[in-house]
């Protein structure tokens, strides 16, 4: 039996914005992410979390700007999306979605076959 699962998980970090047009101080959010994947069996739902624990232990309390894995672009939440879809997809599951919060009333979504 398939199914979609989605999980969410919150971290904080800090990051600023240092681009033409772009620049803003450095400054924290409550970042929350929810990501969906297809799995063939609930056997799958372990790997899934631990998938997704796993970037956010990479990531929660860290200045964004600082990680490797973000370095030389601007850390958004378009960019935070699309390196935990790409990062779950790697780990070998089906990944369809990543939505990330930074504010109330901002949020990221990046698909699968989107992520570039």
């Amino acid at each position: 039996m398939a199914f979609t699962l989605a999980l969410r998980r919150r971290f904080v970090a800090d990051h600023f914005h240092d681009l033409p047009g772009f620049v803003e101080a450095r400054h924290g959010h409550n970042w929350e992410l929810e990501a969906t994947a297809a799995l063939a069996s609930e056997a799958e739902e372990g790997a899934f979390a631990a998938a997704l624990d796993a970037w956010v232990a990479e990531v929660d309390y860290h200045l964004l700007n600082d990680l490797p894995a973000l370095a030389g672009r601007n850390p958004t939440a378009e960019l935070l999306a699309q390196r935990a879809l790409e990062h779950l997809r790697g780990a070998g599951l089906d990944a369809r979605a990543v939505k990330v919060r930074e504010k109330a009333n901002y949020w990221a979504l990046c698909r699968a076959g989107n992520a570039q």
